[in-house]
């Protein structure tokens, strides 16, 4: 017998499955969160859950907001359940479920007045954003904001209509300082590297296309802590919630599957004060920029290594990719020979021994991370996680065999079919012309590369053009896992 999950029904659930032992009823709102999806609810959501449950800051809970209409879907299914999520933790040792209450209200995507009424609230002094790598208009060819993207052209004619998240804060903020209330803290939880920076960037550059003092004031007076985040969290599906119900007798309509590990390493700038989530295990530190970059290229990296073979061998779940030697191989001999080697020291890390975390987590067979999920959106994740460290292989004169390869991947790819000759179904926001231009490469490995705002100079570059058009070409001649075989000896 199994119960829905609701605030009238944590009493009823078995025990073995842990809830928040403070009254949800006390908590009051300091957070506002744009992209409350499956990352933000295992990861931030849970460090909150957790100091509350300790009694402490009971004034930081979360209030959710969107800008999509197909946020709206999972706000319902929330709101159903009175904001609750269950969060299950899984590795091939244990499962482990908690119902979690960090977040105490959803505000309708997309509902401008409310939206920006809730920015203005004095109580709320951190607004968060995990709104994926794609959502900061960068331009990848400059690694800049891109101010001429047709939303933010949008939102700099209509300010006062915004559409986009910066639009919203950007409004938001105005209120404020029209109303003497002191800014809130803008706090990125993407995997950008100096995601901080990164979103001053976005937001002083759209300020500065309709009000350029504006944009000044923001530069002066809002803070923007860098910080690196990291858990592998699966999207849900039927399989999730089938698991949850049977296994732990919960109806829950939108679960979270993650892994045991965590880690959010954060700036300390917040100038209207912040929870003490140091008390919840968050690593606060002067510089967060070696730990971002050491995940960023060794996690995410490796991510998009192991990505694009296994896709190809229609493999479907990233521990069956684990499992196969040529596929864990490639992971091995790329990250060791090629990316490892652009990492710089990180206080207190072991590079080598990280790697080892790594390829454990990503071995774990309880998670059911798809494969598919890790392929998603190479135009917006390649620039950010793989085309950097060939740029400073290049710039240093040393090799980049493998990450060619890993590109040769990665356009074999998009395609469109496996090697059985699967359709591959639209897997990037600019499938089409990611499909158009890997079939042209077929026999012009060139028109790839001259994808300038995803390559930038290292299209241009004869090095690695030269070993871009070799994988390519023997992809297609011999084959994923023969051209695996030899590449991994």
């Amino acid at each position: 017998m199994s119960v829905r999950l609701s605030l009238a029904t944590l009493k009823d659930l078995p025990e073995k499955v842990a809830r928040p032992s403070y009254d949800r009823a006390a908590l009051s709102a300091g957070i506002l969160h744009f992209g409350v999806g499956n990352f933000h609810r295992s990861h931030q959501a849970v460090y909150l859950d957790a100091l509350f449950d300790q009694g402490l800051d009971h004034d930081w809970a979360i209030v959710g907001a969107g800008v999509f209409d197909g946020e709206k879907r999972g706000r319902d299914v929330l709101k159903a359940q009175d904001w609750l999520t269950t969060v299950v933790e899984q590795d091939a040792g244990h499962r482990q479920a908690r119902v979690t209450g960090a977040m105490v209200d959803f505000l309708v995507p997309g509902d401008v007045g409310a939206i920006v009424e809730s920015l203005a609230d004095p109580k709320i002094r951190i607004v968060s954003l995990t709104i994926t790598e794609g959502g900061y208009f960068i331009d990848a060819a400059t690694g800049h904001f891109d101010a001429g993207h047709p939303e933010i052209v949008a939102d700099a004619h209509a300010p006062a209509a915004p559409k986009t998240v910066f639009g919203l804060i950007l409004a938001g903020l105005k209120r404020r300082r029209a109303e003497g209330t002191p800014p809130f803290t803008v706090m990125s939880c993407d995997n950008i590297p100096h995601n901080g920076h990164v979103t001053k960037d976005a937001l002083c550059g759209l300020a500065r296309l309709s009000d350029a003092p504006f944009a000044g004031w923001i530069e002066e007076n809002v803070a923007f802590p860098n910080g690196m985040v990291d858990r592998i969290t699966p999207a849900t599906t039927d399989r999730e919630r089938a698991i949850l119900r049977d296994e732990f007798g919960i109806e829950d309509g939108w679960p979270v599957f993650c892994e045991p590990f965590t880690q959010w390493v954060l700036e300390d700038d917040f100038p209207l004060g912040r929870p003490a989530l140091e008390k919840a295990g968050v690593q606060f530190v002067g510089d967060v920029s070696p730990f971002e970059l050491m995940k960023i290229r060794i996690l995410n990296g490796g991510h998009a290594t192991i990505a694009y073979p296994a896709g190809l061998m229609d493999i479907h779940f990233v521990h069956e990719a684990m499992e196969n030697g040529l596929v864990r191989g490639f992971l091995a001999k790329l990250e060791r020979d090629e990316i490892i080697p652009t990492v710089p020291p990180v206080p207190g890390v072991v590079l080598e021994d990280y790697f080892a975390l790594i390829d454990k987590r990503f071995s774990n067979p309880k998670i059911g991370d798809t494969v598919r999920r890790l392929c998603l959106d190479g135009s917006n994740r390649q620039p950010k996680f793989i085309i950097p460290t060939i740029t400073d292989r290049l710039k240093a004169g040393q090799g980049v065999a493998g990450l060619a390869l890993e590109s040769a991947l990665w356009c074999r790819y998009c395609f469109g079919t496996t090697e059985s000759g699967q359709i591959i179904e639209p897997n990037d926001p600019n499938w089409d012309r990611l499909q158009a231009a890997s079939r042209a490469a077929r026999d012009n490995p060139a028109a790839w590369l001259a994808m300038e705002d995803i390559y930038g100079a290292v299209g241009k570059s004869e090095v690695f053009s030269r070993e871009f058009s070799a994988a390519l070409k023997a992809l297609w001649a011999d084959g994923t896992e023969a051209v695996l075989q030899r590449y991994v000896g």
